[in-house]
């Protein structure tokens, strides 16, 4: 009996519009989750029909699958007969729908809409428990194919988006065959590659494309030396402190940790800050991420503070309009990528 009964036929569906020796892109997300997904498929439809062509890429540093141009170009560069979008959300403006291409979306967020005619869409969202992608990815493929073996792939995106306590049914029995400290470290090797200056994520999928256990991921040296760089960000910027904006009738409930590093830790600063300031939205801005002109915006809430309507209020009451990536995800958790000018209204309206 399939784990997701009502995804069997709209799965089978899309699969059915892929030609014979069709080309296949799984665009993913970069973190733990979404490289296993991507992985996951790539691995899982080959066994579908050997026949296809299946090419997994993760989504680039800032870029959002929707409204990122560039994204779009490059995907279609790849001349895919059908993609699988998995991880990086659902949204009403869609990615290559309107070029005829088959889509699927795999994904467990908040959907922002429903994609144009073309896409279709197989959301955790709603679900009890809430499956991860990778997760949702390999209940899919499990009911085409035996991918038993790639259970250990799925577990990578399952104990770093839920934990090793995680619903999902053989995650037990996959700790038991890998132990659960080989698929921890494979989590954390994961994610050190995306949170290093490098932003090596092809380091990572190959393992997870090709190996049959994670003990390689888990051990290599290279994702060992990304780890220690991020270690060593992170200890320098959580020296750093918090700005408040002055007290007044104009002033946010908000503080703001300014931070300059080319990895990827704005993230994790801003959630460490919100144990210790339950009552404000942390913001960490992060001026080292980006190409040179962008801030890299994270923002972490405790409580029942709403991050995206703070933002768009602090935009408001300078008279302006966030960009169309900005600001989105979930209550407690959203941020996104500003100009140095739009940043400097967000500051403003915020109170500073």
């Amino acid at each position: 009996m399939p784990a997701y009964p009502q995804f069997v036929a709209p799965f089978r569906a899309f699969l059915d519009q892929i030609p014979a020796g069709g080309r296949v892109v799984v665009f993913c997300h970069f973190d733990a989750d979404g490289l296993a997904a991507g992985a996951l498929f790539g691995r899982g439809l080959r066994r579908i029909n050997p026949g296809w062509q299946v090419e997994v890429v993760p989504s680039g540093k800032g870029e959002n699958a929707f409204l990122t141009p560039g994204a779009h170009e490059r995907l279609l560069a790849l001349r895919p007969d059908a993609l699988i979008v998995t991880d990086l959300g659902v949204h009403a403006h869609g990615t290559l729908e309107p070029h005829g291409v088959p889509v699927l979306y795999v994904d467990h967020h908040i959907p922002e809409g429903q994609p144009p005619a073309g896409g279709t869409v197989l959301t955790g969202y709603g679900l009890d428990p809430v499956p991860c992608s990778a997760w949702l990815a390999y209940e899919l493929l499990a009911a085409e194919a035996d991918v038993t073996d790639l259970q250990w792939v799925a577990a990578i995106g399952v104990i770093s988006d839920l934990g090793d306590q995680a619903a999902w049914p053989p995650l037990a029995a996959v700790k038991k065959q890998h132990t659960a400290k080989w698929l921890k470290e494979a989590v954390a090797m994961c994610n050190a590659a995306r949170r290093a200056g490098e932003f090596d994520l092809a380091l990572p999928l190959r393992y997870l494309l090709h190996d049959d256990n994670p003990r390689g991921l888990a051990q290599d040296a290279v994702l060992a030396g990304y780890r220690a760089e991020v270690a060593a960000a992170l200890a320098a910027a959580r020296k750093l402190p918090p700005k408040f904006p002055p007290k007044g009738p104009e002033a946010a409930p908000v503080a703001i940790i300014t931070i300059n590093s080319a990895c990827q830790i704005h993230p994790l600063i801003a959630q460490q800050w919100i144990t210790r300031l339950a009552d404000r939205v942390v913001l960490c801005a992060n001026l080292g991420y980006l190409p040179e002109g962008m801030v890299a915006i994270s923002g972490r809430a405790a409580g029942n503070l709403h991050i995206p309507d703070l933002l768009r209020a602090a935009f408001a009451r300078v008279g302006a309009t966030p960009p169309a990536n900005f600001a989105h995800g979930h209550p407690q958790a959203s941020g996104g990528h500003l100009s140095l000018s739009d940043y400097a209204l967000l500051l403003r309206g915020l109170g500073y």
